[in-house]
């Protein structure tokens, strides 16, 4: 026999459940409100401040020169502040996993299977980010390589072992003109001389192997090819004057460490006064002295070629004996 006091009633019991239930619910609401607060202000302070300087650009070199070479910068801190965001995310949700379910006894936790919208979020969260990486990809790399028909400056790009030519042109293609040109030699630095806020194409070819265009300012390498093939690329302007070194940056060959130039970036005046010195006949030291500009390489030196049959050879080496 039960005594009334200890009866347990149904309707108590289910009360006493959805109670449990409806706290449990939220505790899941508040616990979901804090994250999404919590992401909110971590996006409001990423946009506050400049997370690339802040980072040291995430490994992305720093100080473009060029619009696409802030396009580029862009897109790298995104997409680096994107992973940082779904890493965090994921990072704590194992570290809560682990301490929400951790062992308490012998008793299993709650099993959960079959749980649709939890497998549609990981199944399409993830499709739905790398869309998003992808689109904006696109986006920048078409505006990257995008050409025009009217560049204000053509500039042949001619790569050999080891230095450049580069000529000025009076149109695109082969069949145009060169007007004036820039070699380079192992005694002199070669100094490629543009305008700022002008449109500038790079056409480039190479006479024996592969090599690569690349300054480190514009963010942005091509690699030159021999043969038949010109690759072209261009950069709507150059925003910054001054020095910047250039490089080769595909193995070339033995001097291709040494295989350096300069970018020269001066006023549209000056470049204008500088292509006519040429054009009359001026040598490229004569015509940057005449705008007043440093008549050698400033970023980088010659290099030293080490080419004497005392250096295959010494002459203090006794017979048979190596170097």
């Amino acid at each position: 026999m039960v005594a009334r006091s200890s009866e347990v009633r149904p309707t108590a019991v289910r009360r006493s459940a959805s109670s449990r239930a409806g706290g449990r619910r939220g505790r899941r609401a508040g616990r979901l409100a804090g994250l999404g607060f919590s992401g909110a202000a971590l996006l409001v302070l990423l946009t506050g401040c400049d997370v690339g300087a802040a980072f040291g650009g995430f490994g992305w070199p720093q100080g473009g020169i060029t619009p696409e070479a802030r396009r580029m910068y862009d897109l790298w801190i995104a997409s680096c502040v994107a992973a940082l965001a779904v890493g965090f995310f994921v990072w704590g949700l194992i570290f809560w996993c682990v301490v929400r379910y951790r062992k308490r006894g012998n008793e299993l936790p709650v099993q959960t299977r079959y749980n649709l919208p939890m497998e549609f979020l990981y199944t399409i969260a993830p499709v739905l980010i790398v869309s998003v990486l992808f689109y904006y990809t696109a986006v920048v790399q078409t505006d990257v390589v995008k050409t025009t028909n009217n560049p204000d400056v053509t500039v042949e790009v001619v790569a050999f072992k080891w230095n450049w030519q580069f000529n000025y042109r009076d149109g695109q293609g082969v069949d145009a003109e060169t007007t004036a040109s820039v070699l380079g030699t192992s005694e002199v630095i070669p100094i490629l001389v543009l305008p700022s806020g002008r449109s500038i194409r790079f056409e480039e070819t190479s006479r024996d192997v592969i090599h690569s265009f690349w300054v480190p300012e514009m963010l942005f390498k091509r690699d030159v090819m021999p043969g038949s093939i010109r690759n072209v690329f261009e950069v709507s302007s150059l925003e910054t004057e001054g020095a910047y070194v250039g490089r080769c940056a595909e193995l070339c060959g033995s001097y291709h460490a040494f295989m350096n130039f300069e970018l020269r970036v001066v006023s549209p005046e000056n470049f204008d006064r500088f292509l006519a010195a040429k054009q009359g006949g001026a040598s490229t030291q004569e015509a940057l002295t005449s705008i007043g500009e440093e008549p050698y390489a400033t970023t980088t030196t010659p290099f030293e070629t080490r080419r004497t049959d005392s250096n295959f050879n010494p002459d203090t080496a006794p017979a048979g004996t190596g170097s």
